[in-house]
């Protein structure tokens, strides 16, 4: 994890580990609502070989206390009725939610690793997470989600909390919001975190005739580009399903890979270096990490072409990237406006009701490969990419024609659909997902809640 080792292999697996059984709390949830059917997109995560899992890591500067965790999880987290709930099948073996009772020692899980067995603590969280990967949760038996507790100190936290949720609970958005608002503000214990948003510009006109004008050329002007870019767009999606594919590069992988162990591995930067580099060049933290990740990938490329260079007896020089590389990453899109913090407080403290699920769109988004002297052109390029995208309706288009092909063809055709889509000829997905402004307690995650003494 140190910035210091860099990237480097781990131990292939962890040494058995114990788990606490103490103090057992099960959570009685009433079913109101009846059972409920799941959402098309929520049935295709339980596909085979799209069973997807998000894994939250979350660092704290305390040592985490499990009793309060669970003895807070019934107000907060257990609310939503999607944490209470198992996804079971009905007559006609389609799945339906069917809230049930909660136990908390099943969902709330602190590894005791064996005396001395630890000599590498970075690497051992590493290990358990990636470990994390290769496992499922069975949905007949508990609602699809856990909270892995590890009081281990490692160069970065004092203790890691691990969340593992199966994606048909919803999207990354929804989940991160709601996670926020299990959370208090440090300076305001009765406060939720705030998000940064952007301000919009408006556009200030006089009321005259010539304002009007004015406004409508502009509003007519900004549709004209909308529909060339949903329209170009569209025109580049339908070619790579034909036979446009990403050029062959060292980052593409052979078929079947998703189907390997997978890594966790991160470097932590400063968010204060971002966020001068961001309002010096007007953009977005996203706009940053997107230049940020076309700068790494054209070095990286330009280090690996170059040694093929020298293996092949050819000189290298200081460009070796070949011309026109075609490189894109898979965005997937929630296009359900996502709740609020505030929301889906109340939704858990009054029992009141919030937007929730996974109406998924994607967008082809071409990275840039290329070396510039300027490192800021990076992230000037990320910016009008992403600009771009943002005025467009190609998400909106992928999800319509992925809803056409469940209707007439049923859930098969549209896993089907989803998975040639997402695998043909792109070579990686990514996603950013801002985080509060503020600092957090973690003891917040469970509700205001004093830190017992230590």
């Amino acid at each position: 994890m140190s910035s210091q080792k860099g990237l480097r292999w781990r131990k292939p697996a962890l040494k058995p580990i114990l788990t606490s059984q103490a103090n057992k709390q099960v959570v009685n949830v009433v079913d109101e609502e009846g059972e409920e059917p799941l959402s098309p997109s929520a049935r295709l995560f339980h596909e085979p070989n799209f069973n997807v899992y998000i894994i939250a890591i979350m660092g704290c500067k305390n040592r985490i206390y499990p009793d309060l965790i669970r003895a807070n999880l019934g107000h907060t987290l257990l609310r939503h009725p999607r944490f209470s709930s198992l996804q079971v099948e009905d007559r006609n073996g389609k799945l339906k939610w069917a809230r049930t009772e909660v136990d908390l020692e099943k969902h709330v899980i602190v590894p005791e690793p064996e005396p001395n067995s630890i000599e590498f603590p970075d690497e051992w969280v590493e290990d358990y997470i990636s470990n994390l990967s290769k496992t499922t949760i069975d949905r007949s038996q508990q609602p699809l989600w856990d909270l892995h507790l590890l009081n281990i100190k490692t160069s970065d936290a004092e203790a890691t909390v691990v969340l593992r949720i199966h994606h048909s609970l919803g999207d990354g958005s929804s989940l991160m919001s709601l996670l926020l608002a299990c959370t208090r503000q440090i300076s305001n214990p009765d406060a939720l975190p705030t998000i940064p948003s952007k301000k919009k510009n408006q556009l200030s006109l006089c009321g005259s005739g010539a304002g009007r004008i004015q406004r409508w050329i502009v509003r007519l002007w900004w549709f004209t580009v909308l529909i060339w870019n949903t329209v170009v767009d569209v025109f580049k999606f339908a070619v790579t399903a034909v036979f446009l594919m990403d050029t062959e590069t060292p980052l593409k992988a052979s078929p079947g890979v998703e189907l390997r162990p997978r890594r966790f591995v991160y470097r932590t930067i400063s968010l204060d270096d971002i966020k001068l580099i961001k309002n010096a060049m007007n953009a977005t933290v996203n706009d940053v990490a997107l230049g940020i990740t076309q700068a790494g990938l054209s070095r990286y490329l330009n280090c690996k072409y170059g040694e093929m260079r020298r293996s092949s007896g050819t000189a290298e020089v200081e460009n070796n990237l070949p011309k026109n590389i075609r490189l894109r990453s898979t965005l997937l899109m929630n296009l359900r406006p996502a709740a609020g913090i505030q929301a889906l407080a109340n939704m858990m403290e009054k029992n009141t009701e919030a937007k929730w699920g996974n109406w998924i769109g994607y967008v082809l988004l071409p990275i840039d490969i290329a070396l510039h002297q300027n490192p800021l052109e990076y992230v000037r390029r990320a910016k009008t990419t992403v600009d771009r995208k943002k005025h467009s309706l190609e998400a909106i288009y992928t999800f319509s024609i992925a809803e056409v092909v469940l209707k007439l063809f049923g859930i098969k055709s549209y896993y089907a659909h989803d998975h040639v889509f997402l695998e043909l000829g792109w070579t990686c997905r990514g996603d950013w997902l801002l985080w509060a402004s503020n600092d957090i307690p973690s003891s917040r995650l469970l509700w205001p809640t004093p830190w017992p003494d230590d």
